[in-house]
């Protein structure tokens, strides 16, 4: 799954930590979302992407594999 949250997080000229804290969870977990090793829970993506006012298909971009 692909995701904005970098990009809406510049955008806001929000650190990582900033946002993490924001919305429960470590620097780490930001760092890794943003990375796309690591996809959150559907609650920590409604959570990211009320954060940021957007949906969550905004900030979300769920992609099948073959």
């Amino acid at each position: 799954m692909k995701n904005k949250v970098e990009e809406y997080r510049k955008m806001t000229n929000e650190k990582q930590e900033e946002l993490g804290n924001s919305v429960g969870v470590s620097r780490q977990t930001i760092i890794s979302i943003e990375k796309g090793k690591y996809n959150p829970s559907i609650l920590l993506a409604f959570k990211i992407a009320k954060h940021f006012n957007k949906s969550i298909e905004e900030v979300f971009i769920f992609e099948e594999e073959d």
